[in-house]
């Protein structure tokens, strides 16, 4: 078992190098969306339908930005209101094909941006990156499914 001290490095480290990577990605693209739209549209993707408020909370945005996010989504075609089975009154919102094929478009035009500045990676290089990403996703996934940190998905 690595060091607490050593472990809350690299954990800070990769935080970090994600944030940085995803935003030269973004800039090389030259995408004007805004980072919450698709931060928006993921989590609706990965966790499924749920009401404004909780959706703010997921996207880490106020709830009257999220009003307006969802508007102008909604408007695109990329999000769906339906109605909450569980109350007559309130909306659940819904990631529409559309907006699942534009998230899918933007994910894959953020990797072929990157492509280029590690195109000469190892194939040892390449494994320890994909060995990276599975751990993270199992890890923040199991995380994600206890219900103290259910609110944090993003």
């Amino acid at each position: 078992m690595p060091e607490i001290t050593e472990l809350r490095t690299t954990l800070g480290d990769l935080v970090v190098a994600a944030h940085r990577l995803t935003r030269l990605a973004a800039r090389v693209t030259g995408s004007t969306e805004s980072p919450a739209t698709w931060r928006t549209l993921s989590v609706l993707q990965s966790t499924g339908a749920m009401r404004l408020g909780e959706l703010a909370t997921h996207s880490r945005v106020a709830q009257p930005t999220m009003t307006k996010i969802v508007r102008n989504l909604v408007d695109a075609e990329w999000v769906k209101r339906i109605a909450d089975t569980d109350d007559a009154r309130a909306w659940q919102i819904a990631i529409t094909a559309k907006g699942a094929a534009a998230l899918q478009a933007w994910r894959d035009e953020l990797s072929a941006a990157l492509v280029p500045m590690f195109d000469d990676v190892s194939d040892d290089e390449l494994a320890a990156m994909s060995r990276t990403v599975e751990i993270i996703a199992a890890r923040t996934e199991q995380a994600l499914s206890r219900p103290a940190l259910a609110g944090a998905a993003g």
